[in-house]
């Protein structure tokens, strides 16, 4: 009888060793889905770190390129609001005779004195005249065209009468040169 007892107990032990086993699987088996989940975890952050880390250098880019703006062109307002006065003055020129430049020559210096420095003003803050010349070809990114007439000895396209010069701020334009074109097709 005293197999029995030997067989009893190596089945126990089986059995034991077994159910242990068993537990240990599941143990590994938990142990994984943790690992797993802590890796989705870890993922998850570390995506969530990189998109935070983009918009941070986004809106850093966005910040420099709105302030470089601010400084190129914050003052466009009133360096458009300055152009009638370059425009005066010019008229005012032009319409000085010889007889009155002789007579009035400290008025007529006052004046060009006045619009040379008014020009520098613009040269020092990215203001630069866009002065088209009659026969030039007329640029719609430059020139607004005021006219057209069919100008025998022209070509369609031509400009034929400049009426106002225009004024670029950096690479922005703060008025287009006013002009005359030719439509005329010979």
């Amino acid at each position: 009888m005293a197999e029995p007892k030997n067989d009893d107990f190596l089945d126990d032990l089986e059995q034991a060793e077994a159910e242990e086993q068993a537990h240990h699987a599941d143990d590994i088996d938990d142990t994984e889905a943790e690992i797993e989940s802590l890796r989705a975890e870890r993922d998850a952050f570390q995506d969530k770190f990189m998109r935070a880390l983009a918009d941070a250098e986004n809106a850093r880019k966005r910040s420099e390129k709105d302030r470089r703006e601010a400084e190129n062109y914050g003052g466009s307002k009133l360096a458009r609001d300055m152009l009638p006065v370059y425009d005066n003055l010019k008229r005012a020129l032009e319409a000085a005779t010889d007889e009155q430049k002789e007579v009035s020559a400290a008025l007529i210096e006052g004046i060009e004195l006045t619009m040379r420095e008014l020009l520098n003003v613009f040269s020092k803050h990215g203001i630069t005249l866009i002065s088209p010349e009659v026969g030039d070809k007329f640029d719609p990114n430059h020139h607004e065209a005021m006219f057209e007439a069919p100008l025998p000895g022209t070509k369609q396209g031509e400009i034929i009468q400049v009426s106002a010069q225009g004024f670029m701020l950096h690479d922005r334009i703060l008025r287009p040169a006013q002009v005359g074109v030719s439509s005329f097709q010979g």
